[in-house]
């Protein structure tokens, strides 16, 4: 039995899509009015567990009941970087359980056209390509999985490209043009390899479905929470506001912060995700940020 981990958009999204091929249930903080819908003492009974919950409540999720996972069979769907300890989900997850019973999940999926049963491809990273294999196994037909060994590339990749995609958007509510965005982007999956195998990751990952597919998608849809932040920047809008306004968690929000302090620490180039920060935490103009960066 497979337990889900977090009900919101994409964990329920996620555990539609498995429980018809494996039996599946699901937990969240609050109780949901969902047909498999388990308190978390049950879910944490099950091997294989599926996690979907914010990245900056991971931390204090396993301070909790990391115990309980020790020997579990993990994958990872949740993105972002902690910004508090400013370390990677892995490193954060390694703390608790053995490195070869984790992966991660990532690549390009609205949760609204998982749960319509559309064609979708994900990455699942692992250490232990065995495991990558397994949760691969679990998934539908209509979601193409493909396996891989570089969990800290497919991590990075999913944690970035909604720093881009706020820088896109902002781009796309300032009316600059199609061509500014064109080079934003190819300048920001440029960003995202950089930073990535500074610490280790492979530059394929950044080329293939988990780096530019995800990007290309959350980049350029107001599907994108995170793109949807930019647009509302771009109005003058304050970020307290936009984020009470969406009512969801649009994780770029905090791992802008968190690159823009690890990059400093490790003397990483990061254009883009510095003008990010001085727009969200500065309130630079939003304006002259993108001339800065274009120009």
């Amino acid at each position: 039995m497979l337990s889900v981990i977090g009900a919101g958009a994409w964990g329920s999204a996620i555990y539609y899509a498995l429980k018809d091929k494996v039996k599946t249930v699901i937990t969240s903080r609050k109780k949901r009015n969902i047909e498999g819908f388990v308190d978390l003492e049950e879910a944490l009974k099950n091997e294989y567990i599926i996690i979907v919950i914010a990245a900056q409540a991971i931390s204090g999720f396993l301070e909790k009941y990391g115990e309980k996972l020790k020997n579990k069979k993990i994958l990872i769907a949740s993105k972002g970087i902690d910004i508090k300890k400013l370390k990677f989900l892995d490193e954060i997850f390694e703390e608790y359980v053995d490195g070869n019973n984790l992966a991660f999940l990532s690549g390009p999926s609205f949760a609204k056209e998982v749960k319509e049963k559309k064609p979708t491809a994900l990455v699942i990273a692992s250490k232990n390509l065995n495991l990558a294999i397994k949760f691969s196994e679990f998934f539908p037909e209509y979601i193409k999985t493909y396996v891989d060994d570089d969990t800290k590339g497919v991590e990075v990749a999913g944690a970035y490209k909604n720093v881009i995609a706020i820088a896109a958007g902002i781009c796309e509510g300032l009316n600059l043009g199609q061509n500014a965005k064109a080079a934003l982007l190819a300048r920001g999956l440029v960003e995202m390899d950089r930073f990535g195998e500074h610490f280790g990751a492979k530059k394929d990952t950044f080329l293939g479905v988990a780096g530019a597919g995800d990007l290309f998608l959350t980049a350029n849809s107001t599907m994108s929470r995170n793109y949807r932040v930019g647009l509302n920047i771009a109005k003058g809008k304050i970020i307290e506001d936009i984020l009470s306004e969406l009512g969801e968690v649009a994780e770029g929000v905090y791992t802008t912060k968190a690159i823009y302090e690890i990059s400093k620490r490790e003397n990483i180039y990061t254009p883009i995700a510095n003008e990010v920060y001085k727009v969200l935490y500065e309130g630079k103009n939003p304006l002259e940020s993108l001339r800065d960066l274009l120009n």
